[in-house]
């Protein structure tokens, strides 16, 4: 039987989701589950008519931790003030943090790890219903939609408290992956963003080896599907056969999310990422042989136990020299129970926001000179939203939110949201192109 309202009416339920992408699949999971067994969910919703609230949140870094506890608040204060009945916590944040969450915040009807959905599930009288495996109500954008292939980590890194949170690493069997991927064409899906804590690492678990090439190839024949695009490549150990499938399918994206983190070989060895500045170039290299145009993602931390003027200086001369297309950059937040948490935080706050911005703006320069040398081009784009006067899309080489976009004046142009269209480049700035729409596809 399921919850009801004094007045007989059904309770609505809103999830509100934080943090990463990873958080966004089990959310639409939940949805999915929620739905199936008859309950009204929804996302995110703006209305104020929820009576049940779930927050599935991020406790990865700490300003991450302190926008959950802070949702997680307002909605206790909803609660209490009787504007909702029921809060339930979720998610990352509530793994590593329940006892002392539970202590601080008692308004909070129940909280719940990251492998406890069914356990949510329960305080709705629902059931998991495993026939549901494979289908799931997206939250994004009808077009795209975030393809999770494996849960949990085995990587030592020094700063991350993701095995904490999630586990080890736990492959979701191909199968599973391409039925789910199949579901998502049928509704309408046009990019599938493959992510995991490490995708490079698929397999290995299940299948006794690293398949991540085979799962992209057997991606690539859904029919629907017009790209994917792989986020969270670890380098070290890196499954190279992954790059002929690259250049060989049309469908696979030129873009390669890889999270380098540093290229100091004395921080390297400090976050123990098992590689140096030498074998990374060399792996990029290889890399961008094999599949001439791609653009690689990175991202960097700045400010780690232990970085010197001398480290960060080489990080800066590394970035000089690779050019990456896309690049982010975070400045180091001290995690309990990592083993970075172990050494002196001895780099000042002030010090890492200037290594940030310095970083940040050396990549926005080298973003400028690659965005210009893009002008006259044409570009197969992909139509998100449209904003402001403008059609707002991306290219192959952007993932969303994330990377660039391209801006299409849509007084003097038409498009369709969830299309392709072919657009001609006319100008460019650090992070964002322009252009006009050739042709409609």
């Amino acid at each position: 039987m399921k919850t009801k309202l004094l007045n007989g009416k059904k309770d609505k339920v809103n999830v509100i989701t934080l943090g990463c992408s990873k958080n966004i699949v089990d959310s639409e999971v939940l949805i999915t589950q929620l739905k199936g067994n008859g309950i009204d969910v929804q996302h995110e919703s703006m209305k104020d008519d929820s009576d049940i609230i779930i927050v599935n949140t991020c406790g990865f870094i700490e300003n991450a931790k302190q926008e959950s506890i802070d949702t997680i608040l307002r909605w206790a204060d909803a609660k209490e003030a009787g504007q909702i009945k029921k809060l339930y916590v979720t998610g990352c944040l509530s793994q590593r943090y329940r006892e002392d969450l539970e202590k601080e915040i008692p308004s909070v009807d129940a909280w719940f790890g990251t492998m406890e959905l069914p356990l949510l599930l329960r305080r709705f009288n629902a059931d998991y219903k495993h026939e549901l495996i494979g289908e799931r109500i997206t939250s994004t954008s009808r077009h795209y939609a975030y393809l999770k292939i494996s849960e949990g980590c085995d990587r030592p890194c020094s700063f991350c408290a993701i095995p904490i949170m999630r586990g080890n690493h736990r492959s979701k069997p191909m199968e599973e992956l391409v039925k789910e991927a199949a579901n998502l064409a049928r509704n309408g899906t046009k990019e599938i963003l493959l992510i995991a804590q490490d995708s490079t690492y698929y397999g290995l678990d299940l299948y006794k080896k690293r398949v991540l090439s085979e799962l992209l190839l057997r991606l690539s024949d859904v029919e629907g599907i017009e790209w994917i695009r792989l986020h969270y490549a670890f380098p070290t150990g890196f499954p190279e056969d992954v790059l002929k499938v690259m250049a060989e399918r049309q469908n696979i994206c030129k873009y390669l999310d890889m999270p380098l983190q540093h290229a100091s070989d004395h921080l390297l060895k400090l976050m123990r990422r098992g590689t140096t500045r030498k074998k990374t170039e060399n792996l990029l290299q290889k890399i961008r042989s094999e599949v001439p145009g791609i653009a690689i993602r990175t991202t960097m931390i700045v400010g780690h136990p232990g970085e010197t003027e001398a480290d960060f200086e080489e990080l800066k001369d590394f970035v000089s020299s690779a050019r990456f297309e896309r690049m982010g950059v975070f400045t180091y937040s001290h995690e309990e129970d990592t083993h970075s948490y172990t050494m002196a935080d001895d780099v000042p706050a002030k010090v890492k926001e200037q290594r940030m911005a310095e970083l940040m703006q050396l990549q926005s320069e080298i973003s400028l000179d690659i965005n210009t040398a893009r002008i006259g081009n044409t570009l197969k784009v992909l139509i998100d939203r449209k904003e402001s006067g403008y059609f707002i899309g991306r290219t192959e080489y952007d993932s969303p939110e994330v990377d660039n976009e391209v801006y299409i004046d849509a007084s003097k142009n038409y498009a369709r949201l969830g299309d392709f269209a072919n657009v001609h480049i006319h100008d460019a700035t650090e992070f964002d192109l322009y252009g006009n729409i050739v042709k409609q596809e």
